[in-house]
């Protein structure tokens, strides 16, 4: 009833490997949010799926994922949210838990700077400052709802420049990567036939993330989380410096029930889409 999210691998020389999606779960933040143990990584990318999970309002789910990585779909978490409407969502019975944050908690990398403070709800503020002039510099907020996140932010797309992707490609990463499930720039133009899906889609999409590398917390957070030229390894470093600090939060229970997946989610890469692409350059923006 109250077991959270849980990845499970199969795939694995005939056994299933299972990961609880919490922040000491965390291995890798260059490029993507990714999962393990002590043997070692067991699923890339996990942050679109979660961000749809918490998103859209639920506490327990399982995710069953057949290869390394979650599947990058279009690069958003639309595919996720329609799976989500599609299995449906049930009340358990049981009061809702979230972590309520109680004093500010600041972490600075380099140029980079989170913060989460008190809120009474959650709240995501992402800035981001790119030196490529088509990107270049845009902010966006987001007081986290289900139809909020459906509309607002669950159809930004994971973005990048072409340099990036070229040396990434040279590295062996991103070998999934194409127009179909990312937003690709060069220095003066969007490469995208289609255009953008929200005119500030980039800053959009790391509210997106934010979202979905928070929900590692466990529970839902009250707190308003800030991030200026982050990305997942800043996301990462402020929840856990707020969870390392147990006079900065408390556990608390609300009147509505938790909230659980019907059924679970599936990631197969037999799926269309189903290979992933990291984030194309270092996360800090």
């Amino acid at each position: 009833m109250d077991a959270g999210f849980i990845f499970v691998r199969s795939g694995l020389d005939g056994t299933d490997r299972e990961v609880q999606a919490k922040a000491d779960s965390v291995i890798a933040t260059d490029f993507a949010t990714v999962l393990g143990d002590r043997d070692g990584p067991l699923v890339s990318t996990a942050e679109h799926v979660l961000a749809a999970l918490r998103g859209m309002g639920v506490d327990n789910a399982t995710i069953e994922v057949d290869g390394p990585e979650v599947p990058i779909m279009d690069g958003s978490a639309a595919a996720f949210v329609t799976a989500i409407d599609q299995a449906g969502i049930v009340s358990q019975s049981a009061q809702r838990r979230f972590i309520q944050v109680l004093k500010p908690v600041q972490v600075a990398i380099g140029d980079s700077y989170g913060e989460v403070r008190p809120h009474n709800a959650f709240r995501a503020e992402v800035e981001i400052k790119f030196k490529n002039p088509v990107i270049g510099h845009q902010k966006y907020a987001l007081d986290l709802s289900a139809e909020g996140f459906r509309r607002e932010v669950s159809r930004a797309r994971t973005f990048g420049c072409i340099n990036d992707v070229a040396r990434l490609w040279s590295a062996g990463f991103a070998l999934g990567a194409s127009f179909e499930n990312s937003v690709v720039f060069d220095d003066t133009r969007l490469l995208n036939p289609e255009g953008l899906r929200y005119a500030d889609e980039c800053a959009r999409h790391k509210v997106l993330d934010a979202i979905g590398d928070l929900a590692l917390a466990g529970l839902p957070l009250l707190g308003a989380y800030r991030s200026v030229r982050g990305g997942h390894k800043l996301n990462h470093a402020v929840l856990t410096a707020l969870l390392a600090d147990r006079s900065a939060w408390r556990v608390v229970e609300a009147e509505t029930q938790r909230r659980a997946s019907r059924a679970p989610v599936e990631a197969s890469h037999g799926m269309p889409g189903g290979i992933v692409a990291p984030a194309y350059g270092p996360n800090v923006s």
